[in-house]
């Protein structure tokens, strides 16, 4: 059965709505608390016509003040309260000469009460309504007008922090494109035709795979693990057995998400600083689990390390050397950077480095699961089943839609 998901229209979504049901609410209530009270004290109900003519006077009158305040908001604020102090004082000596005349023609020959005698005694009700009305207009209209501007400072910052993710999204480490297209150079000019297009095939296919996801967007794990498997794919082609990888991620893990190429340079500086450098390669293993809430991922290789550890904020992916910023690559301080904007605070990430050898790199987000559209997906999912060396194949451009194992 289809839910319909209402939700609730913000009572000043229509500001001209909102004010007309304010003043017939507030007009209509001042009508009732009078009416009430005259009865309250015996008098008689024609008395009722009296307070009804007065309260369509100050009815009017707001009218009146909402057009004029309407105008005087917008200005410098000692011009706005000194002209709203003259024109509810206006408002007010009118007010109160209307009721004056009006309680004259009720009380006349019973009254021996002058014009001036009944104006100053009524006048603390035009006082007290009329002025209550007008602070009450400022402060609601002042109220939407910093409503407006903190919307649209969020909007502003969202936007700001959407450029900012493209832009650290967009800092793809080109190492990987130069070698890839000077591994393709060198097979055309060994007339290594098929190698070439094979790899010229699996280049095009991870490129689009990567353009397509919208900067700052979110992936689940196992869109990840795809994209990776498509780099990887490429990355066999050059190193064949230097390359040994191994994944262990936790079935529950896979439908996590989070920020769309985000492991990708990780593992593009395993292998140029693990297995590139080292003539026997390197084994470079990911796992990945839910605990307590929090999703925890480690991405270790068996590289030649470092002689010490090495501070997050002064080590460079793209360098691989301490104290260096970034230049073209994708530099630590980028991942860090992306998952702050991410996640704030909420996250955590570390690297160790082993000096006999091995460098590992441990991130710690929030466990978002990913909702399928179609709640029958959860019962198609196919558990992801690590490959064993013994049945791990040799890359070939069909392996791309399976599941990374290992490969050793």
């Amino acid at each position: 059965m289809a839910v319909l998901h209402i939700r609730p229209t913000p009572f000043f979504d229509n500001k001209n709505k909102a004010f007309w049901n304010l003043q017939l609410a507030g007009w209509g209530g001042a009508f009732l608390l009078r009416a009430v009270s005259a009865l309250a004290n015996g008098q008689p109900l024609d008395l009722l016509a009296v307070i009804l003519v007065t309260t369509i006077t100050g009815f009017s009158i707001s009218l009146v003040l909402s057009v004029i305040y309407r105008q005087l908001i917008s200005k410098q604020p000692l011009f706005t309260w000194g002209t709203t102090a003259m024109v509810l004082v206006g408002a007010v000596i009118l007010h109160g000469t209307i009721d004056a005349w009006v309680q004259g023609i009720y009380y006349a020959g019973t009254s021996e009460t002058t014009f001036a005698q009944r104006f100053i005694g009524l006048s603390y009700i035009p006082l007290t309504l009329l002025g209550g009305w007008s602070a009450l207009y400022y402060a609601i209209n002042y109220f939407l007008t910093v409503e407006q501007q903190a919307g649209r400072l969020e909007r502003l910052e969202a936007q700001a922090t959407s450029a900012q993710l493209a832009m650290l999204r967009y800092q793809l480490n080109p190492h990987f494109l130069f070698n890839t297209l000077n591994s393709i150079s060198t097979l055309v000019l060994l007339k290594q035709t098929e190698p070439a297009n094979a790899m010229l095939t699996r280049l095009s296919g991870f490129l689009r795979h990567t353009l397509v996801a919208e900067p700052g967007s979110q992936v689940t794990l196992e869109q990840e693990v795809e994209t990776l498997q498509l780099y990887l794919d490429i990355e066999r082609m050059r190193f064949e057995e230097r390359l040994r990888t191994h994944f262990a991620i936790e079935q529950e893990a896979l439908q996590a998400k989070l920020p769309s190429m985000l492991l990708q340079p990780l593992i593009e500086n395993a292998i140029k600083y693990a297995v590139s450098p080292q003539e026997e390669g390197a084994s470079i293993s990911l796992s990945a689990r839910v605990v307590g809430g929090r999703l925890k991922i480690a991405i270790e290789d068996t590289g030649p390390g470092t002689d010490r550890a090495i501070p997050d904020e002064l080590f460079d992916f793209a360098t691989g050397r301490p104290g260096e910023t970034m230049s073209t690559g994708v530099g630590l301080a980028n991942i860090r950077n992306r998952l702050t904007q991410a996640y704030g605070k909420d996250h955590r990430f570390e690297t160790q480095s082993d000096p006999a050898g091995g460098f590992s790199v441990l991130i710690e987000i929030p466990f978002q699961p990913s909702t399928p559209e179609n709640p029958d997906q959860l019962n198609e999912q196919k558990p992801f089943t690590p490959l064993s060396p013994a049945n791990a194949a040799p890359p070939n451009h069909a392996a791309r839609g399976r599941a990374i194992g290992s490969n050793a």
